[in-house]
């Protein structure tokens, strides 16, 4: 697998992948809550992909639109007073499509114990430009051996997404032809 995506413009230079990292840090208050008193997990799912959004937009220097979201796992529930840390960086590129990683942490806001990891999530965003349209991405240059490692990930990701696009499509023209309706 290469780091590149084949079609890469080398017009656009490419982007190291600490050059969008980021980090979104909140406390969670009652207002968070679901009725078993926990954060409520779309509250966690919209700082993850408000974070994935600032890497994306970043990396590709303007408007990206969320195109995808994989595998978000919750690990430990999120409580009332956990300072929530939401980590996120590019780990892959293609043509006019980035796949973001996102860590999600917590801690107690007001403890020094280290914070524990309680989920995580693969978000693939659009670039777009002023008329919504795709627009090219600069390609990202993994910088240590993580992120190296992240990128061949992403890529088998990507390949399953698209067989399972591909599949299912296949499918439902399949069934249409032999007359099934949806």
């Amino acid at each position: 697998m290469t780091d590149q995506a084949p079609d890469a413009d080398p017009d656009i230079p490419g982007k190291p992948t600490s050059a969008s990292r980021t980090t979104l840090s909140h406390i969670m208050t009652h207002n968070d809550t679901n009725l078993l008193g926990t954060v409520h997990g779309g509250v966690i799912m919209k700082l993850v992909d408000d974070a994935a959004g600032a890497v994306a937009g970043r990396h590709s220097g303007g408007p990206a639109v969320t195109a995808s979201m994989d595998e978000m796992v919750f690990l430990e529930p999120v409580r009332v007073g956990d300072l929530v840390h939401v980590k996120a960086q590019v780990n892959w590129t293609g043509r006019t499509s980035m796949e973001i990683g996102v860590r999600v942490l917590a801690e107690r806001w007001n403890e020094s114990a280290p914070a524990t990891q309680v989920g995580s999530a693969y978000l693939v965003f659009a670039a777009v430009d002023a008329d919504g349209k795709p627009r090219r991405v600069p390609q990202v240059q993994p910088e240590t051996d993580r992120d190296r490692r992240r990128n061949q990930e992403a890529q088998i990701r990507r390949t399953h997404r698209l067989a399972r696009r591909r599949a299912i499509r296949e499918l439902r023209e399949q069934r249409a032809a032999e007359g099934f309706e949806d």
